[in-house]
């Protein structure tokens, strides 16, 4: 028995607990692969301290450059004190931003951005500029390693450059779409800012109506309408593709997840809109194929995290007006007054929602056949086998009180039963659920949403989402296509993305699915193991392990036993999100993959092969 006694407290120094527990930070580590992944979070927390020097009324440029891994960060604000500069660096729970009077409407307001950038680089360099004298300090892993004051002709503000630790990053690399896109919306959100990256200028007049004109890939119903008001922005039209695109942010913050101000404008278009045409429109018919953007700035807003990706603030201001009320009574005033000035675009509007309306009219006698026929499959179904944090329907809907309801849920798509064995097996049945796929699901390019419910596989792996209506009551974070690494396994993947792609489009830019990445080769000897993922991790691993080698080759995921499959779906689990960027298409996409443009792909696929020998080995 392990003794637990007084020996076994400990109190970790501030940069010891970052360093130990980064993804109460930074989320995830990464290796910069995705948009997400830590090292473009340490670029947002020192520009976001910029940006909230640019709204204070200070420094209308900010200069970045990435060069060998290395960032540098250059501002034209007040710089920090010079007094307080190593505190600001490296002391927890430190900073100007806890004073209202010096940043009103921030987005660092919890005194640990720039502390956990020191901390998880290998090398941080702080210098503050303020009316001819400097302070500088240089850190390591937050430690500081020197500081000093010099005399100097520079503009007044800060620079930081950092060198992330690859300790704990890895063998990372930036990738400049990732940091463009994210300087856009800095861009579009503080209109007049110029920011300069490696040479490029990113600089915004309209601010999210560029935003809004620079993510259309076809033409909008109409124009689209550009509202502003005290603290808060709105850009919207409609499109033609399912679903809602609505890009939501909070003092100049990218909320990825939304939060209490998506919810609120989501309502308040639904409402004005119905009241406007005096038509008691189902909501989700007037946000059909909405394409919007929503800004607000908030006083002290409350972020459900670190990484601010979701607001949870009901007000405005301590003690102020709701953000709710805000949205409302700004989106009715100024939305109802537009749409009396400008007929045409609310008869566009009009047109479209009768459009949704008469779709979703035709297929609802099949949604209810559809539904029965889910619920009697469910009874006795065995392609969803379901993990213990949801409702269990014997227990009168009551969750186990063992159960916390808050705890992320995963939902692996497989084919097979062979798959799905391995998978059900080796899951953790609390938090992880199963679907099986029988046989490949039909290609739903081109098709309307009564596929939907007319195909039985799709019907139950709608019903186990939970997404008929909308995806509000989504029962899954993550959706994983766990599909074998061969040719068929490819195409039941591209199947299963052709019809997210085609009907709901918000799981994926709401960053629910993903794509599970399982080793292609087993590498040991008699003392170590190695997984590799790719023809160039087994090379280096038989060259580690030298020749005496046992070499196995996985083509499908029931050869991976249940003991091993722990092990890729469990805390070592690599999953690719796949995302639908600014410039993606969706028609495009699909009409390119999907249709019937043959030649075309072939040639595609020809013209881009890139090694014969090593998609034989993976063939």
């Amino acid at each position: 028995m392990t003794s637990y006694t007084e020996k076994n407290i400990r109190t970790l120094e501030w940069n010891e607990h970052i360093r130990r527990r980064p993804g109460m930070y930074i989320g995830k580590l990464g290796d910069g692969s995705s948009p997400d992944d830590g090292i473009y979070i340490l670029i947002k927390e020192v520009i976001d301290n910029s940006v909230d020097e640019y709204a204070m009324g200070y420094g209308k440029a900010i200069n970045i450059t990435v060069s060998n891994k290395s960032v540098s960060i250059r501002d034209y604000g007040r710089g920090i004190p010079l007094g307080s500069l190593v505190v600001a660096s490296s002391k927890i729970n430190t900073g100007g931003k806890y004073d209202d009077e010096a940043f009103k409407k921030s987005v660092g307001l919890n005194g640990v951005g720039l502390k956990a950038v020191n901390a998880l680089s290998v090398s941080c360099l702080v210098q503050s500029y303020r009316d001819g004298e400097s302070h500088f300090a240089s850190f390591s892993k937050g430690e500081l390693v020197e500081e000093g004051r010099i005399t100097c002709s520079e503009k007044n503000g800060t620079l930081v450059t950092f060198l992330p630790d690859e300790e704990l990053f890895g063998n990372f690399d930036f990738n400049e779409e990732f940091i463009e896109s994210m300087l856009r919306n800095y861009s579009y959100l503080n209109t007049g800012l110029t920011l300069k990256y490696n040479g490029k200028e990113f600089i915004s007049k309209n601010g999210l109506l560029d935003l809004l004109n620079e993510s259309l890939t076809k033409e909008p119903l109409y124009s689209p309408i550009h509202l502003k008001g005290y603290d808060i922005e709105i850009a919207l039209t409609h499109g033609n593709d399912y679903g809602e695109s609505i890009s939501s942010f909070v003092n100049g913050q990218y909320t990825t997840q939304g939060g209490t101000h998506l919810s609120a404008f989501r309502e308040a278009v639904a409402k004005t809109i119905k009241e406007f045409f005096k038509r008691d429109f189902d909501p989700g018919d007037v946000r059909q194929s909405i394409i919007s953007a929503v800004s607000i700035k908030v006083q002290e807003p409350q972020f459900e995290g670190q990484t601010k990706t979701k607001l949870g603030s009901k007000e405005i201001s301590p003690g102020g007006t709701s953000i709710r009320n805000f949205i409302v009574d700004f989106v009715k005033e100024q939305l109802d007054n537009y749409l009396h000035r400008h007929p045409d675009v609310a008869d566009a509007i009009l047109k479209k929602i009768l459009d949704s309306e008469k779709e979703r009219k035709a297929i609802s006698g099949i949604q209810k056949l559809a539904r029965e026929r889910a619920k009697k499959a469910n009874l006795h179904n065995k392609k969803l086998r379901d993990c213990r944090i949801h409702y269990n329907e014997k227990s009168n809907g009551k969750k186990s009180d063992e159960i916390d309801p808050t705890q992320e849920s995963t939902l692996f798509i497989t084919e097979g039963d062979s798959a799905s064995g391995s998978i059900t097996k080796s899951r953790d049945v609390t938090t992880q659920a199963v679907f099986s796929l029988k046989g490949k699901p039909q290609n739903s390019y081109g098709l309307t949403k009564k596929i939907v419910y007319e195909n039985e596989e799709f019907n139950l792996l709608q019903a186990a989402l939970n997404i008929e209506e909308d995806l509000e009551n989504l029962r899954y974070n993550k959706i994983v296509i766990a599909t074998d690494a061969d040719v068929d396994g490819m195409h039941i993947r591209l199947l299963l993305l052709t019809f997210f792609l085609q009907f709901f489009p918000d799981l994926i830019r709401q960053g629910h699915l993903y794509i599970l990445q399982t080793p292609l080769f087993r590498v040991r000897n008699k003392k170590e193991t190695i997984y590799c993922y790719s023809p160039e991790e087994r090379d280096k691993a038989i060259k580690k392990l030298g020749n005496s080698t046992e070499i196995t080759r996985f083509k499908g995921l029931g050869e991976i036993s249940p003991d091993e499959f722990k092990y890729f779906i469990g805390e070592n689990i690599r999953l690719e999100r796949v995302r639908l960027g600014n410039d993606d298409n969706i028609p495009e996409l699909l009409e390119f993959y999907m249709g019937k443009n043959t030649p075309d792909r072939l040639h595609f696929i020809t013209t881009n092969l890139r090694n014969v020998d090593a998609m034989e080995e993976l063939s």
